[in-house]
């Protein structure tokens, strides 16, 4: 079973997908195997994690049948992935791709809101999503509220917090609610998420938990246990913060 949310004119995207950074050679071929067997059809990468080549390999392995039988040789997303140089020139190019039927739908990572809008104000077209980093410590209800607004869709990056706030996993209302379902804290985590009407894409590498990871659509979080964990948001971001002059800097390196 999979959940679903439009992102725009007949374009219907997975609402839980499988995250690829930081996982290269044969383990990131290895893992992108196993989440499409277990039934993920969103996988994410990014030129900057260096894993393109063997990402794309086991998609062609998995998918290549009905790609003959499809006729089809195009991208379904494609994201512009910070907001730094010259980002209009790079967002009109991928109109312009677009626009000729080589990507089926663009989209943003980590913009904040006020560039977000001044993007899609001043373009022909508006991403159809903003992927940017969010998790139960972060779970950018202000951002939310914008994107709502102007009907971009809200993609997660380390919706588990990517080894940098493992304390998560703890809460004693994540384990209260975890045991009352007979789930993992993980997944409780990663509906929580979803229930927030936001696409999840959770990376690992080990078969497991691959597996546990897309097991979360035979349980539903009350209105009341969405309450409670929505007052565990830190509200501060620890990777996806791109007004850091920090950041700008190191982006020079990639």
């Amino acid at each position: 079973m999979m959940f679903y949310q439009k992102i725009a004119d007949g374009i219907s995207m997975p609402m839980l997908g499988f995250g690829t950074f930081m996982n290269t050679g044969a383990d990131c071929e290895r893992t992108v195997a196993e989440a499409i067997h277990t039934g993920y059809r969103l996988i994410d990468t990014a030129e900057a994690y260096g894993n393109e080549e063997q990402v794309g390999r086991e998609i062609k392995a998995g998918m290549e049948n009905s790609l003959r039988l499809l006729g089809t040789d195009y991208l379904d997303l494609v994201l512009l992935h910070w907001p730094f140089a010259d980002y209009y020139t790079a967002w009109r190019e991928l109109e312009k791709l677009h626009k000729a039927g080589y990507i089926c739908a663009i989209g943003v990572s980590n913009f904040e809101p006020d560039r977000l809008i001044d993007l899609i104000a001043y373009n022909d077209f508006k991403p159809v999503i903003n992927q940017i980093e969010t998790h139960l410590y972060c779970q950018r209800q202000a951002e939310h509220l914008w994107k709502d607004k102007y009907n971009v869709a809200h993609m997660a990056y380390a919706p588990l917090g990517q080894g940098q706030a493992n304390e998560m996993f703890t809460e004693p209302l994540v384990q209260e609610i975890a045991a009352k379902y007979g789930k993992t804290a993980a997944q409780v985590l990663l509906r929580r998420t979803m229930q927030d009407h936001t696409i999840v894409i959770p990376k690992s590498v080990h078969s497991e938990r691959i597996a546990e990871n897309f097991n979360v659509f035979d349980f539903e979080l009350t209105t009341a246990e969405m309450k409670l964990l929505a007052t565990l948001d830190k509200k501060v971001p620890m990777i996806g913060k791109p007004e850091t002059p920090e950041l700008v800097e190191f982006s020079l390196t990639w």
